[in-house]
């Protein structure tokens, strides 16, 4: 086995053990070796400096995707992590914890950070350790679904600002509203044009994404009517950002939803000093891309599969 590719199966392994929490023997079953190979690459892993306090992906060939991903879309800093199996609720969680690593030295202070939603950026605060930034004010880029199933998009935004000691602006409005004049009277009235306002001077925008079709696994299924879901497949959506649906160039798709989100606009999102995208999975590569596009991403983070899928686009 050459030097680069035992680097990258020692991270596989390294990751389902340390970060899955998966025991010896599973990790074996899931790469197709033997349990003694499985502790021999746990041991390299330690001695190589892969395992420190968390798994930090970077080896072999995925040190290569990153490269690449960083060139082909014009990315300052591209994070790929081992993809292992479909799972969406895993490859969210793996996208995560690389996401709220990285976030953790990113924040500077007087930073104006917007946050937006999703499983990738729920699970980031799982390894989300910053220093105290307590000058720093985070915002959340949307409302909130008015029923709850995992989390609340509002919980994140908060978590983070407390972990900094920071200020924390939520939208306390409903994430889709019965039509345009309501969206308009909560901005005037209930004072959310300031969270907007404030969103104009962001440094850093965090956010995810998620494909929109029949076997979607997106949250936003979730609270758009099926009646609005067939009209927006027809008008060409491949997915969302922010609850806002686009098209495979990234374009925001003419249907009257969109007077209706509580959302910051993502024109507003693109305008942002630092524009981090996170979400995984090769079932959504056309979103990612698309949001790449449509926000100038300069910082990806993503998994193996979603990663070799977008180099493999013409």
């Amino acid at each position: 086995m050459s030097e680069r590719r035992n680097g990258s199966a020692s991270l596989r392994a390294a990751w389902l053990y340390y970060n899955r929490g998966l025991t010896q023997q599973e990790v074996a079953n899931s790469l197709g070796v033997s349990r003694s190979t499985v502790i021999r690459l746990l041991d390299e892993a330690r001695s190589n400096g892969q395992v420190k306090i968390w798994v930090t992906p970077g080896a072999g060939d995925l040190t290569e995707l990153s490269l690449l991903l960083e060139e082909r879309f014009e990315l300052e800093t591209a994070i790929v992590v081992p993809s292992v199996g479909e799972n969406a609720e895993l490859i969210a969680a793996d996208v995560g914890a690389a996401l709220g690593q990285w976030l953790s030295s990113a924040i500077r202070p007087s930073d104006v950070v917007g946050i937006g939603w999703g499983r990738s950026l729920h699970a980031a605060l799982a390894t989300f350790r910053p220093p105290r930034i307590e000058d720093a004010t985070v915002i959340s880029l949307l409302g909130s679904p008015v029923r709850l199933r995992d989390f609340n998009p509002v919980d994140v935004g908060w978590a983070i600002a407390n972990q900094l000691g920071a200020t924390c602006l939520t939208m306390p409005a409903p994430l889709v509203v019965d039509c345009e004049g309501t969206r308009q009277i909560l901005l005037e009235k209930c004072a959310l044009d300031h969270v907007f306002g404030l969103a104009e001077m962001m440094n850093l925008a965090v956010v995810s994404c998620g494909e929109f079709g029949a076997n979607s696994t997106s949250l936003s299924r979730r609270w758009v009517p099926d009646s609005d879901q067939a009209e927006l497949t027809a008008a060409g959506a491949v997915g969302d950002v922010l609850c806002q649906f686009i098209d495979l160039c990234g374009e925001t798709v003419n249907h009257q939803i969109h007077g209706r989100v509580m959302a910051v606009p993502l024109d507003t999102v693109a305008r942002a000093g630092r524009r981090v995208l996170a979400s995984g999975g090769w079932c959504r590569v056309n979103v990612i891309r698309a949001a790449i596009t449509r926000l100038s991403a300069n910082v990806l983070v993503t998994d193996e599969g979603a990663a070799r899928a977008l180099l493999d686009i013409n």
